[in-house]
């Protein structure tokens, strides 16, 4: 089972915290000897949700003590609803259980919740041990596993706590993908578009002429759309890892999609619907402040209807409710949001704006 399943690997940039992302079909099981290479000690665990865990977790653990790696499980339920501390200090226990010194690596099983809440434990257990992506939603393969942002939600907003922690390596395999369920794959479309928008109208428009193929999981259009966006993320962190500047771009949908998500209380919306959503509202918002072509922002709204994504913020969360939850962002400065606005696709700009603008524009954006 040699690298020739390995199909494409790409470089994060970031000198001495450089890793590779590691893309291809039928690769989960190359992950032990990846981490042999790395010479990380003799244990290691792996942090899952109980839905992953009966379809991979096997396989991972299989992989890992074949390249001698004595292996500790940690499970928790599935949910964006459970990034949060109390499940932390439930990984925080298990990994004191488990004695895992500073050079036993963590493994991130699953989507980006796994991957937030196993990255910051990593990133805080020991102050630190090695960290590894094994992402297995789209939204993840495509965005959430690269750059290292890792964190938990606190009921005031999401990712209020965490760090930037970068893995040793990301291993893609796009089979994981048939497993998922329709309505996940779905939700991690919305990421993918995102990259088009704002930085690859080549990748906006092979997405709209090969949606249905995407949809039906094509193979090598999963690994080419995955690299694709892989690479942009890529070049995005190397140039800003810790969101001073241009990385912010990343956040294209996110302001108003973070609180959508924060207001329905994690539970009515998965993190790519909430992004369409977000997207949907700033595509909208953009033209209406005459910053890119309506036919621009119908065009964007279009792509998101034809993958089944929602495009509208329910009315009762609309106005000054949305509007609370915006100041409660991360990114606020000064009382003003970081607004990632539209101006065509591939192209975006920062605007200050007020969280009450967003309120008011929500209850008149259909």
């Amino acid at each position: 089972m040699a690298g020739k399943k390995i199909e494409e690997t790409l470089t994060v940039s970031l000198g001495e915290r450089s890793y590779p992302i590691y893309i291809g079909k039928g690769i989960l099981g190359e992950v032990g000897a990846k981490l042999r290479e790395l010479r990380c000690g003799t244990s290691a665990a792996v942090v899952t949700n109980n839905v992953v865990a009966p379809l991979y977790l096997g396989k991972v653990v299989r992989s890992l003590r074949d390249h001698g790696f004595e292996t500790t499980t940690i499970e928790i339920p599935d949910g964006e609803e459970h990034k949060n501390l109390a499940w932390l200090t439930f990984v925080y226990d298990r990994l004191v259980d488990a004695r895992l010194e500073r050079n036993s690596p963590i493994l991130a099983l699953g989507g980006g919740v796994v991957g937030d809440l196993a990255g910051f434990a990593a990133a805080t257990f020991l102050r630190g041990v090695p960290f590894v992506q094994l992402p297995t939603t789209l939204v993840a393969q495509v965005d959430a596993s690269v750059g290292g942002k890792t964190g938990v939600n606190h009921p005031e907003g999401k990712n209020l706590i965490g760090a930037f922690y970068q893995p040793r390596f990301v291993l893609v395999d796009v089979r994981t993908l048939k497993t998922l369920p329709k309505r996940e794959f779905t939700a991690g479309l919305a990421e993918v578009v995102k990259y088009g928008v704002i930085l690859d109208p080549d990748l906006f428009a092979l997405v709209e002429e090969r949606l249905p193929a995407l949809q039906a999981l094509d193979e090598d259009l999963l690994v080419q759309v995955v690299r694709t966006c892989c690479a942009i993320k890529a070049l995005v962190v190397a140039e800003d890892e810790r969101e001073s500047g241009f990385r912010a771009v990343l956040n294209f949908g996110h302001t108003v999609g973070h609180a959508v998500e924060s207001l329905t209380e994690y539970r009515r919306y998965l993190h790519g619907e909430a992004v369409a959503i977000g997207m949907a509202f700033a595509a909208r918002f953009s033209a209406a402040r005459g910053l890119c072509k309506q036919e621009t922002a119908e065009r964007v709204v279009r792509l998101l209807k034809r993958a089944h994504l929602p495009v509208t913020i329910p009315k009762e969360i609309r106005g000054k409710p949305l509007a609370l939850a915006v100041e409660t962002d991360k990114k606020i400065r000064g009382g003003k949001i970081r607004f990632v606005a539209l101006e065509d696709i591939g192209r975006t700009r920062f605007l200050e704006v007020d969280p009450e603008e967003i309120g008011e524009f929500s209850q008149r954006s259909d």
